[in-house]
């Protein structure tokens, strides 16, 4: 068991992209980490060695975010390894594209499945555990205020995640918890340019003054400010898009 005065951090979908820059990123800080992954156990394993590689503790957990028991042993787990919870950050999620009237209903239920009932099942855990002083953060996505076509689908359940958070935030009065959403804009990451050729990538890098993706790492960096650097922002949706929207 790691020392009880460590920080502890949760994180869900830490295998790769942006969960993966979390995981690290909180590492640095000194977090020991909990790198909860869905399929890609060879992944998160890189990731946990990386996380001891920088000093800390890491354990890897399988667990689909749409499946209660998943979740509750993945919180089990992740207290009997560490002795506490300060930290859940649900980078879990998934994401199709595609016009309305053609978008197929039992996608539309994978979606819901990860990106609602996965913040729902998530946060619920983490709102039961987490001690004073700790924070929870969800993703959503900048999409939902860009209102791209074809994105409609995946913005819906990202709305719903930041409702969540709001309302979360506001229920857990008195114990000293943050509750926040960061919403990315387009971002170098597997899932973000899985399906998309290279002059529509080129073309989505354009609609922000930088011109180009932004990164995990510059994702991660907003996290990790809300998981320890602040205490006076909760209930948030914080945009993190280079300055799309």
């Amino acid at each position: 068991m790691a020392s009880e005065s460590k920080r502890t951090a949760v994180v869900t979908g830490g295998s790769r992209g942006i969960g993966r820059a979390v995981a690290e990123r909180l590492a640095a800080e000194g977090y020991d980490i909990a790198v909860a992954f869905h399929s890609n156990e060879a992944a998160a394993q890189e990731v946990a060695d990386a996380v001891r590689q920088a000093g800390g503790s890491a354990i890897s957990v399988r667990c689909d975010v749409a499946s209660s028991d998943d979740v509750s042993n993945l919180f089990d787990t992740a207290e009997e390894a560490f002795g506490r919870l300060d930290v859940t950050v649900n980078c879990a999620g998934d994401m199709m594209v595609g016009p309305l009237v053609e978008f197929d209903p039992e996608t539309f239920d994978r979606l819901v499945a990860v990106n609602i009932r996965g913040a729902f099942l998530v946060s619920q855990q983490a709102a039961r555990r987490t001690r004073p002083g700790g924070a929870i953060i969800n993703i959503s996505t900048a999409a939902e205020r860009q209102a791209i076509p074809g994105y409609g689908p995946y913005a819906m359940t990202k709305g719903a995640v930041e409702a969540l958070t709001l309302i979360l935030a506001r229920e857990l009065n008195g114990r000293d918890i943050t509750v926040n959403t960061v919403a990315p804009g387009p971002t170098e990451t597997d899932l973000f340019l899985r399906g998309k050729d290279e002059d529509l990538v080129r073309k989505i890098a354009g609609l922000n003054p930088f011109g180009r993706l932004g990164k995990p790492d510059e994702i991660a960096e907003v996290i990790a400010f809300l998981a320890s650097g602040t205490r006076w922002v909760s209930g948030q949706t914080i945009f993190v898009n280079g300055g799309m929207n």
